[in-house]
This record gives structure tokens, C-alpha cells and sequence, in this order.
């Protein structure tokens, strides 16, 4: 496996696989790589011939009073799970070479961005869809792989790729979780003892909301409600949202007459996780 640092580095590597007519897949990550990121690697590299990872802490998502600073990063830690799960290359540009001196060119969405995490960080997707549009340039990869975690993320991906024609397969893959079912993510680190205990309300609310459409309940206000409730009970919990949305357009609905995506986000203390569940798997 090689870490490279430069676009033009990626893209010599790239050229001579295709030249030896091997398929490619790409994992974004902020690095920081956890079993969630993991398990992106591993079916990137079940589905591809040759897996790229790239390892950057993308500045545009990050909002003025948000967390780029103290984002955790381990380029080390994530060389050797990245090699361990099948990762070939790992590509961990500095911020000057993804935005030169005089960037100005941005991808923006309308519609899918405007509600859950785009409300309460208004930049974010638009950071999102520039880094992994300049990802798909740069690694012209077969297969992009995202985890179902971020699942805005991943509806705003795909409908960016189908709205700008880019002919590149987008893979969802499973939230992973800790074992009381806390779903992994970089920012766990961040929690104390007594928070990471109360954390646990993210994934207890996901179980409640799910059980309740599982026995065949379809007022979202209803599930809304029922899981507000029991994050309420958690002192160190503060609600961001708790929605219910039609998984193709992200809006709000109050019934599940579709496909709808049930997400949440709560502030544990000083910091903001995210869970979520799809209808279409319960």
C-alpha cells in the first residue's frame, strides 16, 4: 500500500491500472478510521481490483464555530486498518492542494440539502458535494462508497451524481455499531465516560422508533414523539432534530405511505451525533 500526497500522484496510479484493465473503488473518508470505515474498505475491495481511500479533513464542511481544529487525525492509525482491510492507496492531500490560491468554483444543492443536518449546518453540504465531486475527478473510480450513517449524505451524493450525469456507482453500506449499539463514529472520541453512557439514548431511540413501525405504526408524529421522549429523560442529552422525511426528497412527511429515512441528531454534552433508520430495512 502507498500514501501519496498530490492530486497528480493519485492520478499517475490510477492511469497504470487502467492500463493493466483493473476496476477501481474509492472510500472518502475525514480519516480518523474506525470499523465503520472498515467495513467501506472491505467491499470496496471484495467489488474492485484496486481500492483508493482518500484521508482529508475537508475544511469547506466545517461551519465557523464547528469542530476542524480538533477533528481527530491519525494518518499512522489509519494506514495500517486501511492496509489491513485491503485499501492499495491512500491518498492524504494537505488543504493547499484540494483548494489552490483563487478557488471559486462550488457544487451546490437545492432541496435535499434544506432539512435535518442542513438546517443547523448551512455550509456543510455544499462542502460535501465540492470535496467528493473533486474526489470523483481526481480517482474517476467504478464504485464510491458511503455508509448509511450519514444518510443525507448519501441521498445528497446520489442524487448529485444522477443530476450531473457522472458515471460512477454509488455504494450504501450499513451503519456499524459498537456493542450497546452506539454507531461508530470519529467524534465518540470526544465523549467522556458519563457521556459516552448517555450517547447510548441515540441508538435506544432508533430501536424505539423502529420497533413501532415494525408493529405497524405509520404517524410519524407519533414515533416523533416517542422517541423525543426518551432522549428527553437523558440530562446530558439536547435534541437537534428527530424527522421523519421521504428518503428521495429528505422533506418531512406524516405518514409512512413511502420510503422515508427516520434521522436524528442530539448534542451529548458539547458534542453532535447522528443515528438513523430506513423503513425499507425494518
Amino acid at each position: 500500500m502507498k500514501i501519496v500526497n498530490t492530486i497528480d500522484e493519485v492520478r499517475a496510479q490510477v492511469k497504470q491500472w487502467r492500463a493493466e484493465g483493473l476496476s477501481v473503488g474509492l472510500v472518502p473518508t475525514m480519516g480518523y478510521l474506525h470499523e465503520g470505515h472498515a467495513s467501506l474498505i472491505d467491499a470496496s475491495h471484495r467489488d474492485n481490483d484496486r481500492t483508493v481511500v482518500s484521508d482529508f479533513v475537508n475544511p469547506m464542511q466545517f461551519g465557523p464555530a464547528e469542530d476542524l481544529e480538533s477533528y481527530p487525525r491519525d494518518i499512522e492509525h489509519d494506514a495500517a486498518l486501511a492496509e489491513a482491510h485491503g485499501c492499495d492507496l491512500i491518498f492524504h492531500p494537505e488543504p493547499e492542494e484540494m483548494y489552490h490560491e483563487g478557488f471559486s468554483s462550488f457544487v451546490d444543492m437545492t432541496v435535499l440539502t434544506q432539512e435535518l443536518c442542513g438546517l443547523s449546518r448551512p455550509v456543510h453540504f455544499r462542502g460535501v458535494c465540492t470535496v467528493v465531486s473533486k474526489l470523483f475527478n481526481i480517482v474517476k473510480p467504478d464504485r464510491a462508497y458511503f455508509g448509511k450513517k450519514d444518510a443525507q449524505q448519501l441521498a445528497v451524493i446520489r442524487h448529485m451524481v444522477d443530476d450531473l450525469n457522472v458515471d460512477i456507482e454509488i455504494i450504501g453500506c450499513p451503519i456499524i455499531r459498537e456493542a450497546d449499539g452506539l454507531a461508530r463514529s470519529s467524534r465518540n472520541t470526544y465523549l467522556s465516560e458519563a457521556e459516552r453512557k448517555a450517547a447510548l439514548v441515540l441508538s435506544q431511540s432508533i430501536k424505539l422508533g423502529s420497533e413501532m413501525v415494525k408493529k405497524g405504526e405509520a404517524d410519524c408524529g407519533k414515533i416523533i414523539e416517542a422517541m423525543k421522549k426518551h432522549i428527553s429523560a437523558e440530562p446530558l442529552a439536547k435534541i437537534d432534530y428527530v424527522k421523519i422525511v421521504d428518503l428521495a426528497t429528505m422533506q418531512q412527511i406524516e405518514k409512512l405511505d413511502r420510503p422515508a429515512l427516520c434521522a436524528i441528531a442530539v448534542f451529548i454534552g458539547k458534542t453532535r451525533l447522528i443515528d438513523n433508520f430506513f423503513t425499507e430495512d425494518i
